[in-house]
């Protein structure tokens, strides 16, 4: 099993690492790491390719064949956004297990929202103050506060998953708490075109105003998350989204590669 990472991580790269890394620890198997290129790394769990990328490239999204899972993380800036979009409607058309993190599902909306609702000119309102479609915004509350330090949500927040859903079956719970690091949350005035073209609102804050996770019920494996699982994970208690994120990417191996687990127990 290999992990590829790019020599110039952030902090926050390592931890989303890291947590993969534990729940491969936990299932018994070694993690090695070698550098690859600046704008991606390439975690591999169990025999499963998992990509965290900043895809840039609009013909990016045609190497994902080769992967077994796909994970945005979060993070600043419109560098990389259109790549990402790319990855993220080919997972979502070819049944390609996706776990988007924080900006992951900011971009999963704004694909969503373009692709699927047919707002071609979905963004968010952090890179393009113009668009028409607004999908991705500050809260009112946030919009008068000129510290961008002032606009940030941060620490533990709770979340409630709506019964049934992925969400609540992976946490085996109604009620969460969960670590947060964004500014930008979805805009309310789209959730219901949101849910009506098929997607699922299936975590919110308790009063039911702000978007926590989002899921797709007809994909074999395709959510995000508002808040950053990977500040809860732990080398004994990995964290359950990576725990089934990764799960979902060996059960893509085994379909697409049938005899790989065969091979890799026989290693």
């Amino acid at each position: 099993m290999r992990a590829f990472v790019t020599a110039e991580l952030t902090d926050d790269g390592v931890r989303r690492l890291e947590a993969l890394g534990y729940e491969v620890v936990r299932g018994g198997w070694g993690l090695t790491r070698q550098p690859l290129d600046r704008q991606a790394y390439v975690a591999a769990a169990a025999g499963a390719q998992l990509l965290l990328t900043e895809i840039e490239t609009v013909d990016a999204a045609e190497r994902l064949g080769e992967y077994h899972g796909l994970l945005i993380p979060g993070g600043f800036g419109v560098r990389g956004v259109e790549g990402m979009l790319n990855a993220i409607r080919w997972a979502r058309e070819n049944e390609l297990p996706f776990f988007g993190v924080c900006l992951g599902l900011q971009t999963a909306i704004i694909e969503f929202s373009r692709n699927v609702c047919g707002f071609d000119e979905a963004h968010s309102a952090e890179w393009s103050s113009d668009t028409a479609h607004p999908v991705i915004c500050l809260m009112n509350s946030q919009r008068e506060v000129t510290d961008l330090g002032g606009t940030m949500r941060l620490g533990s927040f709770t979340a409630r998953l709506q019964p049934g859903s992925r969400a609540a079956e992976i946490y085996g719970a109604s009620e969460i708490s969960e670590r947060h690091r964004h500014r930008y949350e979805v805009n309310n005035t789209y959730r219901d075109p949101l849910t009506e073209n098929g997607m699922t609102v299936s975590g919110t804050s308790p009063d039911g105003n702000l978007v926590e996770m989002i899921e797709l019920p007809g994909h074999p494996w395709f959510l995000g998350t508002q808040f950053h699982p990977e500040l809860k994970s732990r080398p004994n208690h990995p964290h359950p989204l990576f725990a089934s994120f990764i799960g979902a990417a060996l059960a893509r191996r085994d379909q697409t590669e049938p005899g790989a687990s065969l091979r890799e127990a026989a290693d």
